[in-house]
């Protein structure tokens, strides 16, 4: 029996690599995107194909630029014949006040991780109409929605505009591709856990559950997501922030 193809970009480590391991448990062969995380990328691949009877695939790409989307997809579907699943995870995120970022830096971000969504959707979602079949889940972010912060305008304003995709992909892919977004809260990735402890504290204490997602908690919600049993749910933006305040 042909296994379930999943795609997810920026898989190489944090949440993405959290999705991976969670859907090569349920038997998908797996696609790694990555930029510049080689070495984690193969590291994660070789742990995958030794854990589980699946095929591991890894791709470099820069999912900002048109022609190497195209690439990549076109080398999925060369290697699977199909992609059953897509996970738009990669991001890029520049912290710094607006005054000490330029025009480029802020375009780097949003055509990183808005762009690049949109690319992604676009040339995935073709493969998917044709199949007439897939699901999309894109992540966002809880700063997309209400928690911003002024040092990260860029990736925040980025995220927003990933949940207006979100909706308008799974109106253009209806009704043979379901397309939904996830918006994590604080998640304790690599990144996270090499900020200022004091800084993490305090934020903690806005969390009702008083501390940060595990990553595999959510790669829990998406790996659901894309499975039969949220069949009906399209459309739609899930929090995963253990009650952030």
């Amino acid at each position: 029996m042909t296994k379930k193809v999943v795609l997810i970009t920026g898989a190489a480590k944090g949440i993405g690599a959290s999705i991976a391991r969670k859907f090569a448990s349920f038997d998908y062969d797996i696609v790694i995107h990555y930029l510049t995380s080689e070495k984690e990328a193969y590291a994660l691949k070789e742990e995958l194909e030794n854990t589980y009877s699946i095929n591991v695939l890894c791709k470099r790409a820069d999912i900002s630029k048109e022609e190497e989307v195209k690439e990549m997809v076109s080398s999925v579907l060369e290697a699977f014949s199909h992609i059953d699943v897509l996970i738009n995870n990669a991001a890029l995120c520049q912290d710094n006040y607006f005054n000490e970022k330029s025009g480029s830096e802020f375009n780097r971000v949003v055509n990183t991780n808005l762009g690049g969504t949109f690319l992604t959707c676009k040339y995935v979602g073709e493969q998917m109409l044709k199949q007439q079949s897939g699901v999309i889940v894109n992540i966002s972010s809880t700063n997309g929605i209400d928690t911003s912060e002024t040092y990260s305008m860029d990736y925040d304003a980025s995220k927003a505009g990933i949940i207006s995709l979100t909706y308008n992909f799974a109106a253009s892919l209806a009704p043979f591709v379901r397309v939904n977004a996830v918006a994590p809260g604080w998640t304790s990735t690599e990144a996270v856990i090499e900020m200022n402890p004091t800084y993490l504290k305090e934020e903690e204490k806005k969390v009702l559950l008083e501390r940060f997602a595990k990553p595999e908690e959510i790669a829990n919600v998406v790996v659901f997501l894309a499975s039969e049993e949220a069949s009906y749910v399209n459309s739609s933006v899930v929090r995963v922030d253990g009650g952030l305040k």
